[in-house]
């Protein structure tokens, strides 16, 4: 049984080294533009926020700015509900799936798709949504009521998909319980120097340079960022706390599938995820040791 935050953050890390590029990857597949384009949504934006909220149904951008967290509302507004206008959820979802099935197929080749060991990280991954719990998380409920695919790597993916949203959900509530909003939380992400430049950050969140300042401007006033940008030791804690906060509350699905069964699982799914870095199909991203 994973049990104590020690394991979880372990947990924690193979996600983020292991599943979640069997996920993400999706965001930046010529396969997905084809698809979505097809599907008359050819901004990559309104691409994107479509894709990802469809499960939702034709919802605004309120709820989107709401759920996503950190987008500037303006940006979230230049696509939605107009996407909606254009196509369908039903339609999205359906591209959705076909790119995912299109990249796939590049990207492992239809042997390792048709492998006994892509049929078995399936059925573990779908094993563990079943300890995902819907309470307080909108992304990752919308998505647990769609249909299972049936082929093996469709499943292996609608599952990785579940518990990246079943966490991401619990990450937002970490980072409002510790009284970040979503530019606050995206310039402390920031700041720890393991995701985003802060140009690339205002760009694919739509802040503007001024919105930007005066976040970092209140976050040194409060003592979590340094004058020269940097977090302080109490920015660190506040983040180290955001970690633990988000590793706990994402811990059902890792509880339910058990210890050696994740172990099975990240074995399984470690050779995709480092296929799909090494295909450089996920821009800026490395290889994990």
């Amino acid at each position: 049984m994973i049990a104590d935050m020690g394991e979880a953050a372990a947990v924690a890390v193979a996600f983020g080294t292991t599943f979640d590029f069997l996920h993400a990857v999706v965001y930046f597949a010529p396969e997905a533009r084809q698809r979505f384009a097809a599907a008359g949504l050819e901004d990559g934006s309104t691409a994107y926020f479509a894709s990802r909220s469809a499960a939702m149904g034709p919802v605004g951008a309120g709820v989107v700015t709401a759920s996503f967290f950190n987008f500037h509302p303006g940006k979230v507004a230049r696509s939605l509900p107009h996407a909606w206008t254009i196509t369908t959820p039903e339609a999205v979802l359906e591209a959705r799936f076909a790119a995912v099935d299109d990249l796939y197929r590049r990207l492992f080749g239809e042997e390792l798709l048709a492998s006994a060991e892509v049929a078995e990280a399936a059925a573990l991954a779908r094993e563990a949504t079943e300890g995902c719990r819907p309470d307080g998380r909108p992304l990752y409920a919308a998505h647990a009521t769609l249909p299972w695919p049936d082929q093996p790597h469709l499943v292996l993916w609608h599952a990785v998909t579940l518990l990246r949203e079943h966490r991401g959900d619990a990450h937002i509530a970490a980072l409002l319980v510790n009284g970040l909003s979503g530019l606050t939380a995206l310039v402390t992400h920031v700041a720890t120097g393991a995701g985003f430049t802060p140009s690339a950050a205002k760009r694919t969140r739509g802040w503007s340079d001024a919105e930007w300042d005066a976040a970092v401007a209140e976050l040194t006033v409060e003592g979590i960022l340094d004058a020269d940008g940097t977090l302080t030791g109490r920015g660190r804690d506040l983040r180290e706390r955001v970690e633990a906060a988000t590793n706990a509350a994402s811990l059902g699905p890792w509880q339910h599938l058990g210890e050696e069964k994740t172990a099975r699982l990240r074995e399984l799914c470690r050779p995709l995820g480092r296929r799909v870095l090494e295909a450089g199909a996920i821009p800026g991203r490395r290889i994990p040791d």
